[in-house]
C-alpha cells in the first residue's frame, strides 16, 4: 500500500495539549485581565505572521531537495509546524472563550475580586502580595495567582481587615487581609 494512504505516527497529536478546560472548573468562565488577553493575542499574531511563515519557507525549500526521509530540515520543520498549529488552535480557543475583566474600571472597593492586588499576612505574620488573575496569566514568580487557586478562593469577597481561614497541608491557616488595590 502506498505511504500516501497510511497515517504516519507523528506522535500523539493531542497528548501535549492542555486539558480542554485549561484548568478551569466545568462551566466556569475564562476570566482574563486586559494585559493577559493582549499578551496571548500578541503571541498568536507572532506565531501566525512571523514564525509559521518562516518555518513553511524552510519546509518547502527542504521538500524541494529530494529524499525527505533523511532530510533533517524537512522532518524537524514539519514537527515544528505541528507544534505551532497546535499552539495556534489552543490560543484561538482560549481567546474566543475569554471574558476580559478590567480591574481598573471596578468601583472603589476594599473587597477582593478578580484583578485585585492583595497584601495579606498569614498566621505566622509573614506578609505577601499577590494579584488575582486568569488561569492563563499565572506567573508565581511575579505573585500572579489564578482566581481558582486556594489562596484566591479564600480571599475572594474578603475586605481589608478581614481574617479568613484557608486549608493548607499543615492545617487551617488564618489570613488577614491588609490591603486591596485595583491597578
Amino acid at each position: 500500500m502506498s505511504k500516501a494512504f497510511t497515517k504516519e505516527d507523528d506522535g500523539a497529536d493531542d497528548d501535549d495539549l492542555p486539558e480542554e478546560s485549561g484548568g478551569l472548573p466545568l462551566a466556569a468562565k475564562n476570566y482574563m485581565t486586559p494585559a493577559g488577553f493582549a499578551r496571548m493575542r500578541e503571541e498568536l499574531d507572532s506565531l501566525m505572521r512571523k514564525e509559521r511563515p518562516e518555518v513553511v519557507k524552510v519546509v518547502s525549500w527542504a521538500a524541494g531537495n529530494g529524499d525527505r526521509s533523511e532530510n533533517g530540515d524537512y522532518i524537524y520543520g514539519k514537527k515544528r509546524l505541528r507544534e505551532i498549529d497546535r499552539r495556534v488552535r489552543y490560543l484561538s480557543k482560549r481567546l474566543a472563550n475569554a471574558e476580559v475583566v478590567d480591574p481598573a474600571k471596578r468601583a472603589r472597593t476594599d473587597q477582593v475580586f478578580f484583578g485585585a492586588t492583595v497584601t495579606y499576612a498569614n498566621g505566622r505574620g509573614e506578609e505577601r502580595t499577590i494579584k488575582i488573575v486568569g488561569v492563563d496569566e499565572v506567573e508565581l514568580d511575579k505573585g500572579h495567582v489564578s482566581w481558582i487557586s486556594p489562596i484566591a478562593k479564600a480571599l475572594l469577597k474578603a475586605e481589608e481587615g478581614d481574617v479568613v481561614k484557608m486549608r493548607t497541608p499543615q492545617g487551617i491557616d488564618e489570613i488577614e487581609v491588609i490591603k486591596v488595590v485595583y491597578a
